[in-house]
């Protein structure tokens, strides 16, 4: 039952593999066919123009037999009356002396169908064969006859051999002698045709299949190539992917690892330093209230001011990691409300545009675009030393771009040509662009550097979509 589900449902490979093989062994199928179809023709076609060949030697023969016995006895068949007795006994004895080879002979009938002539088969002498067929059903003597009476003709048919009694295929020439109604002829077996015929035939067909053979078994070596190549590939695509998920694995601890770290630098140096002088603040408002001194509840109202930037890094960092104006409103303010805190943090002039899109994008295509703009703005705050940031959103028929420019310094032509070899936050928006089938183009120099990233038209959702029409326009 495995083997059974196992062909059912092929694997990956398996697939890979059918894939590969499949129109192989149908075009080779199809020129084996062909190959012996053009064979078997051709080759009949020269063993029935051989056989032809071989059968019009045969009846020159014949007919060339024939003229010469006539030639024979011409001389009294031509001063003889049409009832002279003597001469036609004079010429049945010299036809019945004209025999040649072990089964060559000259046979004479008259128009009624009476054998006067047959030396090497004398039981057939005196009498009628009117009617006389062959095993095959093919009429002799009448033919014989009908032939006689037309002047002259072949006939072929079955007869016994007069030196083996077995049947064998003849060829006979018989011409007339109209005055005396007479049909006189010979023949020749072409057995040795036929058996030469028949030996070309089998010939041909060892040949085919000879040629089947061959391309049977270059078939198989060319199978077996690719079996050992895709299993050679299989295994090598195996070992990249498993080293490739170590590494993704590792870049994902490392991710996460950055992360804990930012949260806990941030949460120590600003939340913790904050909490600190809120502490500080209310300690002395108690002292100073205890005492009576007035100036505890400014100490009380400075705590009070502290605490009010606690709760606002707090909101910062939860923004960071989740901002929720990209739930609320969408992409668009999302990454205009990220530009402007970059501006108000780092005091880098930076100017946001965006278009009105025709359609939504959909969840994913979101938080990549988003992730994208945070790195990026991450990176030009750390390594850029740029004085100017533009960013560009916009909708398009193809889909979707962001395009982050800046006049910094430029990133290392090394990085660019290779980011998997970059920092984190490339590799991060290379791997976030990838997963959605998109394209991430990075254009850099000494004087500013052009991040684009472009989502496929796939994920736009309908303009009709109900819950992101009543979301503002992004």
């Amino acid at each position: 039952m495995s083997w059974l589900r196992s062909v059912l449902r092929p694997s990956y490979a398996q697939k890979l593999f059918l894939l590969a093989t499949l129109p192989l062994v149908v075009a080779v199928a199809a020129i084996a066919i062909l190959v012996a179809y053009q064979s078997r023709a051709f080759a009949e076609r020269e063993i029935q123009a051989l056989e032809r060949q071989m059968l019009q030697a045969k009846k020159e023969e014949l007919r060339n037999y024939v003229t010469q016995a006539r030639n024979g006895f011409y001389f009294i068949y031509g001063l003889a009356a049409p009832d002279d007795a003597e001469a036609k006994t004079k010429v049945a004895q010299i036809l019945s002396a004209m025999i040649y080879g072990k089964d060559g002979f000259f046979f004479v009938y008259d128009y009624d169908g009476t054998n006067l002539v047959s030396p090497r088969q004398t039981e057939f002498i005196g009498e009628n064969w009117s009617g006389l067929r062959d095993s095959n059903g093919t009429p002799i003597v009448d033919r014989f006859i009908d032939l006689a009476r037309q002047g002259a003709g072949w006939h072929e048919f079955l007869w016994k051999k007069p030196s083996t009694g077995e049947e064998a295929q003849m060829v006979a020439y018989v011409l007339g002698l109209q005055d005396w109604q007479w049909a006189i002829g010979t023949g020749v077996f072409i057995d040795d045709v036929m058996e030469k015929t028949a030996y070309a035939r089998r010939e041909m067909e060892d040949r085919v299949r000879v040629t089947f053979y061959y391309i049977g078994a270059i078939t198989l070596a060319a199978l077996l190539l690719v079996f050992v190549s895709g299993m050679a590939l299989n295994i090598r695509e195996r070992r990249l992917a498993d080293a490739k998920l170590k590494q993704l694995t590792q870049r994902v601890f490392d991710a996460q690892e950055e992360e804990r770290y930012r949260v806990a630098r941030e949460l120590h140096d600003g939340i913790s330093q904050i909490l600190v002088g809120v502490r500080y603040a209310l300690d002395s408002a108690r002292r100073r209230l205890v005492q009576g001194d007035e100036r505890g509840v400014d100490m009380l109202d400075r705590g009070i001011s502290h605490l009010s930037g606690a709760i606002q890094e707090v909101r910062r960092i939860s923004r960071d990691l989740r901002p929720g104006v990209l739930d609320d409103l969408g992409l668009g303010p999302a990454v205009k409300s990220l530009t402007e805190d970059f501006s108000t943090r780092t005091g880098i002039e930076a100017t946001f545009s965006t278009v009105v899109f025709r359609n939504r994008l959909d969840q994913d295509a979101k938080i990549a675009l988003y992730r994208i703009a945070q790195e990026a703005l991450t990176n030009i705050e750390r390594h850029a030393g740029a004085t100017k940031v533009s960013v560009d959103l916009r909708g398009h028929r193809t889909g979707a771009s962001l395009r982050i420019w800046d006049n910094g310094s430029g990133i290392p032509p090394s990085v660019t040509s290779d980011r998997g070899k970059g920092g984190l936050g490339l590799r991060n928006m290379q791997e976030r662009i990838d997963q959605l089938d998109g394209t991430l183009t990075i254009t850099s120099n000494r004087t500013g550097t052009l991040i684009e990233a472009k989502v496929p038209l796939t994920h736009l959702l309908p303009p009709g979509d109900a819950n992101e029409t009543k979301r503002a326009a992004e």
